[in-house]
């Protein structure tokens, strides 16, 4: 057990149920958030104030300093030292206690730290001791006085999505995105089902790098010009609505593919290339098998007729790729600092220095380097900075802190619990990682899956469930396919009925339901036959 970490506190039932109540109603509200007419941040900050202030009256929450800048000792075996131990209800007081290096046995292995009892026994003792009564000793660091509601924010999070935003919004400018989506349209030649696999694997790809908001719109546009100009218009609903289904396939692909990624990788410490390497087998085959079914049951057929051919290919080649390019130099700065970035992110791990800033450092530094490009007119790119994504990552981080303190979080453990087996097992049951599977996509078509996301994760953490436990694979698979079922689960789906609408392709929710579910149900069941047989197997990471 860790010194510095706070011991378990006791909160009456009633406490608890009230800040279960807040829980329940700032998800509904987020699952209204359109018919409430308020952004997710303005909903989210308004629960956090809530929460807060509430526990500050009722006592739930710490205010004690945080030590910062500290690192555990390496005592070796039976070494003594000595240690100053200050009071924080009395700054004035301190008192000086033994601390020795324990030797496990005689392998000379790393010694954990001890409090030495002053006891002549207290070596005896010890050797009874079970691991759970060790404690690691911390040295050095400060002790600073900070706002009770930052230490709750996962800033880690909010730099990978602030960095990553910002340099691919300086990236697109360059053209590169759509020229890449014009290139991709020559290359189909005009063939109508060609085309769907090329956007389809475009879709895919720029979902993996952009975020699928901005992948969405960049393909879904396209397409409708593309296919207005190849006169084959009456195919458009089929081309965006699963365009819009593999924006959430092609989410899983990285680890900063989509914001439950980041959340539930970054909990259960997930590399760049190891997410890549456990997830891309599964968008590969859900991906063709979208495809397939997509040409299947909106009856995209290839072209046959040898005249049909020649004129299709003759309409796609009037489009110029070059269109979008204003600057060469700038063209080619962006295509390698695009390959860099993703290497660097892929391998921050294995970076000397870079591993302990992480993430967040990188992409937040590559963003800088983009800015320098626009270094006098750097207002434009912060202007169209997502604020609201990320004032509402931050209030919801709050809001789930809050909820650790008042034990909402350790409650709804207990209940999964009890309809699970075992939580903490190396390689949990079927029925388990099923549950968890089924559950985060079922929660996901109705509500905002970020909450979802950023729940699961603090739970699992909490109830000590293994990095190499396939649960967290449960929470990804299960929050991001489940944006597939309704067109209210992911902001991507929400973008491609919208693009409809824009084209007179009305398409009613249930409308929506009715086309997606074949789709959402192949994927998820795919899902859970990887989950279930095929991760275990692949010893990665």
């Amino acid at each position: 057990m860790d010194l510095l970490i706070a011991n378990a506190h006791s909160v009456h039932w009633s406490v608890t149920t009230v800040f279960a109540l807040l829980l329940v109603g700032l998800i509904l509200c987020l699952a209204l958030e359109e018919k409430i007419h308020a952004k997710k941040s303005i909903i989210a900050a308004s629960f956090a104030a809530v929460c807060l202030l509430l526990g500050t009256f009722t006592g739930i929450l710490s205010f004690e300093k945080i030590v910062v800048g500290s690192h555990r000792a390496e005592l070796r075996a039976n070494e003594e030292v000595e240690v100053l131990v200050y009071s924080d209800e009395d700054p004035d007081s301190s008192e000086v206690i033994e601390v020795t290096g324990e030797a496990h046995d005689e392998s000379h292995q790393p010694a954990n730290a001890t409090e030495d009892h002053d006891d002549p026994d207290a070596d005896d003792e010890d050797a009874e001791h079970t691991e759970s009564d060790h404690h690691t000793l911390h040295l050095d660091g400060h002790r600073l006085s900070t706002p009770v509601y930052i230490p709750g924010v996962d800033w880690s999070v909010i730099a990978i999505i602030l960095g990553s935003s910002l340099f691919v919004d300086v990236t697109s400018k360059s053209g590169l995105f759509t020229w890449i989506a014009v290139k991709v349209t020559k290359a189909s030649g005009g063939d109508p089902r060609r085309l769907l696999y090329f956007y389809g694997l475009m879709t895919v790809v720029f979902s993996a790098v952009l975020n699928n908001v901005t992948a969405m719109i960049i393909v879904g546009s396209l397409t409708a010009v593309s296919l207005d100009k190849l006169k084959r218009n009456k195919l458009l609903l089929g081309f965006l609505l699963i365009e819009g289904l593999l924006t959430n396939v092609g989410g899983l692909l990285t680890l900063i593919s989509s914001v439950p990624n980041i959340i539930v990788g970054t909990a259960a410490d997930i590399s760049f290339v190891t997410f890549f390497v456990k997830s891309a087998p599964f968008v590969v085959v859900a991906t063709f098998l979208t495809l397939w079914m997509g040409s299947k049951l909106f009856g995209i057929q290839k072209l046959k007729d040898k005249s049909e051919k020649e004129e299709a290919k003759s309409l796609v080649s009037g489009f110029d790729e070059n269109d979008g390019v204003k600057s060469w130099g700038f063209f080619r700065f962006s295509v390698a600092m695009l390959l860099l970035f993703i290497v660097t992110i892929a391998t921050t791990s294995a970076l000397p220095g870079v591993s302990k800033l992480g993430m967040g450092f990188v992409a937040m530094t590559f963003a800088v380097v983009m800015l320098w490009r626009f270094k006098s007119d750097v207002n434009r790119f912060y202007s169209a900075v997502d604020w609201d994504l990320l004032g509402f990552f931050i209030a919801l981080f709050m809001v789930i802190y809050v909820m650790e303190h008042a034990l909402v979080l350790e409650r709804i453990g207990d209940g999964l619990q009890m309809v699970m087996t075992d939580i903490s097992a190396e390689n949990p049951s079927a029925k388990d990682a099923s549950l968890l599977l089924v559950g985060s996509a079922f929660f996901s078509s109705v509500t905002d899956n970020i909450p979802l996301a950023a729940m699961f994760a603090s739970i699992l953490s909490n109830l000590g469930a293994p990095e190499s436990s396939t649960l967290w694979w449960s929470v990804i698979f299960g929050a991001n396919l489940g944006g597939n079922i309704t067109p209210i689960g992911s902001a991507s789906t929400l973008v491609a009925v919208t693009i409809m609408h824009k084209h007179k392709l009305p398409l009613s929710f249930a409308g929506f339901v009715k086309a997606a579910i074949p789709y959402a149900v192949v994927q998820i069941i795919l899902a859970l036959i990887y989950v279930l047989f095929i991760l275990p197997l692949i010893n990665f990471g």
